[in-house]
């Protein structure tokens, strides 16, 4: 569908042909009315009709409303031109472009009894100006016919074949509309279907699952616990940690598939870090955060992703850090944020210590945003550092 400014372009665009066309109508029939020597004969006369010619032609640029009236018009004139060559013993010249120029417009914008009223009008007017004059034309009925049809008819019904093929053309285009738009109902009904069908595999499958975790590792952790095996404690308190949290995401997720995602149920941030810090807590990672910058307000995507790598991280120095603390340092700069984690870890034996898991995934998801990660350990080969970057106006 064309927008307001594309068809008040089209508008302008079609008044300004229908001006070149009257202009032109004017100028060739005014000269064709100069050339045959009545101007010379009688030039006040001459003028006079020339003047009715002129407006009679220009008229033609106005709106289609006008056609019957503009049709009449051209009559008028033309049987005036008519009786002053009848006059003065010249013969008559009916066919003029501003008269075929009316009956195309009768034809394509009038319809009903009007058009065909205007269109014997025309007819009626031709037939009466050669027999005016008597003219060689009026003097066969055949040859008076074919004229008539020729000059009053054809350019009648050229414009209502035009009329017609443009509505049809508009009505197959309105039918491919309203198909796209099906279509893209069709598809956005299915998107949903499919999302809901994804939330109740989720729900079925995972969740039930990672439910049954948790579960089982906060019975195991309290059995452990009257053992005294700190470490494996910790780790269950860390499995039953994470369980809790995956939940709480899968429910969010799930919500957001159903479509029914509010401001209570929105996706988590920087501050909502408090939170993920305290998880960590409860599996035995003490984590001091420094925020460095007054706090932006970040887009929702980049806002997400941050908190994302913030939770790789913590996990990652809750699984392999020694002996359970970390440090991280949020930089809020004017146009970029940065993230600062370090974390002892055990003494390795192997040249090539093993990278923690999820450093692939904190890399894609800064890269996303035009950021960069550097990760390693440092000098003394005890301390693992993660600096992560991102501009914000990348988001």
């Amino acid at each position: 569908m064309k927008g307001g400014g594309e068809l008040f372009d089209v508008t302008r665009s079609l008044a300004r042909q229908s001006l070149v066309v009257a202009i032109t109508a004017a100028v060739v029939d005014t000269t064709m009315l100069a050339l045959c020597g009545v101007f010379a004969i009688a030039p006040w006369q001459t003028m006079a009709v020339m003047a009715g010619i002129v407006a009679a032609d220009l008229a033609l640029a106005a709106p289609p409303r006008t056609a019957a009236v503009v049709a009449v018009a051209q009559v008028a004139v033309r049987l005036a031109e008519s009786v002053l060559m009848m006059r003065h013993g010249l013969t008559v010249r009916f066919a003029d472009v501003g008269y075929l120029v009316a009956g195309y417009r009768a034809g394509a914008w009038l319809t009903g009894l009007r058009s065909f009223l205007t269109v014997a009008i025309l007819c009626a007017g031709f037939v009466t100006g050669h027999l005016l004059v008597a003219s060689a034309t009026a003097g066969d009925w055949r040859l008076l016919l074919a004229t008539t049809v020729s000059v009053g008819v054809v350019p009648w019904l050229v414009g209502r074949y035009t009329a017609a093929r443009g509505a049809y053309i508009a009505d197959l285009e309105q039918q491919a509309r309203l198909r796209e738009q099906e279509q893209r109902t069709a598809l956005t009904r299915a998107v949903a279907d499919e999302r809901a069908a994804i939330a109740r595999d989720l729900h079925d499958v995972i969740s039930h699952h990672v439910s049954a975790i948790g579960i089982h590792a906060g019975a195991a952790r309290l059995a452990l616990a009257d053992a005294g095996d700190t470490a494996a404690t910790r780790s269950l308190s860390a499995v039953e940690s994470s369980s809790r949290a995956a939940m709480v995401d899968l429910r969010r997720q799930l919500d957001m598939l159903h479509g029914r995602e509010d401001d209570s149920q929105r996706q988590p941030g920087l501050s909502d870090i408090d939170g993920l810090i305290d998880h960590v807590g409860a599996a035995g990672l003490d984590v001091e955060v420094v925020v460095d910058g007054a706090p932006a307000a970040l887009p929702d995507s980049l806002d997400l992703t941050l908190y994302r790598i913030v939770q790789e991280i913590l996990t990652n120095a809750l699984r392999h850090g020694d002996p359970g603390r970390a440090r991280l340092v949020i930089g809020y700069r004017p146009d970029r944020v940065t993230l600062a984690a370090s974390n002892p870890v055990p003494a390795v034996t192997v040249s090539s210590p093993e990278v923690p898991r999820g450093l692939g995934g904190i890399r894609r998801r800064a890269e996303l945003f035009g950021g960069t990660v550097r990760y390693g350990l440092d000098s003394t080969g005890r301390e693992w550092h993660v600096d992560v970057e991102i501009p914000i106006g990348e988001s």
